[in-house]
């Protein structure tokens, strides 16, 4: 699959039963409600994929993972029910990546913020750079990181998640992260992570399918409620992106 669009991009090579799922955005790799529905079908493509037993999730370029959410669209919201339906994409996203009958593998060589952040916490097992800061900066423009915390939380705990949360102006350490469980592995530059994940895809691909599918569902247990909690959470903050605070703030964010 290969989709180019000015609202995004998203590659998909399928090599050695492993699929490496590329998505990418001018924008810091950020996503727009379009490309969010196009990595979450893709992702249920390939769960149903006899040929695929890994994915590989990564973004284009050497700089940002993921900026999380467009701005634009933010901004573009108009009533409660545009924004539902626009935090719904993050929802049906980590729905996706939840029920996926494949290993997730993310691949993340840079920063990541807000729903970014989210991406990274539903990965199975994530390597990352040095440079893979992050941040969840929603409080600051008025919402907050409602519809992702169930995944952050997960990762790495309701403590961590709100040091995070309540100062959203603060980059957490690539160390940090990998302290508190968000990554799996650090390593000092792109070439040493693609080095790594790549050996360990291969590895993980030569496991028995089946194992590695029961093993999906028992690294996934306790998280059935999401198929209801997610948009509980999305409805929050399509309500709250209306706010005048908000408003100001994305648009001061943009300057």
């Amino acid at each position: 699959m290969s989709i180019q669009d000015p609202q995004g991009t998203l590659t998909t090579i399928i090599d050695h039963n492993i699929a490496t799922v590329t998505f990418g955005h001018p924008a810091s790799n950020s996503f727009p409600r379009s490309l969010l529905d196009a990595l979450t079908q893709e992702l249920q493509n390939l769960s149903e994929d006899s040929n695929v037993s890994v994915i590989l999730l990564q973004s284009t370029g050497s700089k940002a993972f993921c900026a999380g959410a467009s701005f634009d669209e933010l901004l573009a919201v108009e009533n409660e029910e545009q924004g539902f339906h626009f935090f719904s994409g993050f929802a049906n996203l980590l729905n996706a990546m939840r029920s996926c009958s494949k290993i997730i593998v993310g691949r993340v060589q840079g920063k990541a913020v807000g729903g970014g952040v989210g991406i990274i916490a539903a990965c199975d097992y994530v390597f990352a750079t040095e440079n893979s800061a992050v941040k969840l900066s929603e409080i600051a423009i008025g919402i907050g990181p409602f519809v992702i915390e169930p995944a952050v939380s997960r990762k790495i705990g309701k403590t961590a998640m709100t040091e995070m949360t309540l100062a959203p102006d603060q980059w957490k350490t690539a160390q940090w992260a990998q302290q508190k469980g968000l990554y799996a592995e650090v390593l000092n530059d792109i070439d040493k992570l693609d080095d790594a994940v790549v050996l360990f895809s291969k590895k993980l691909a030569s496991y028995h399918p089946e194992a590695l599918y029961e093993m999906k569902k028992v690294i996934w247990e306790g998280t059935e409620n999401w198929e209801t909690l997610l948009y509980e959470r999305a409805k929050i903050t399509g309500k709250l992106v209306l706010s005048d605070f908000t408003r100001a703030a994305l648009n001061q964010f943009k300057k």
